[in-house]
């Protein structure tokens, strides 16, 4: 059975290597970015939430998140 040269064994061997290691950062920063969309999911449902009672105690304002102060729509 023929082999390739030792330098061209190890060459391939460490790309692939390389190939897999940047395979696996991939999918750890797919997981995080899954993660962090089911967070803003959640973070956006609970704000509309909180609107909605806001708007149950203000009626329809215009709220300036800096300061507090509102305006009636």
């Amino acid at each position: 059975m023929s082999k390739i040269k030792k330098k061209e064994l190890e060459k391939l061997q460490e790309l692939i290597k390389q190939l897999n290691q940047v395979q696996s950062q991939i999918g750890s920063i797919e997981i995080q970015k899954h993660g962090l969309l089911h967070q803003s999911s959640d973070l956006q449902n609970g704000l509309k939430e909180f609107q909605d009672e806001l708007e149950e105690t203000y009626g329809e304002v215009s709220i300036n998140v800096q300061d507090g102060t509102y305006e009636k729509i």
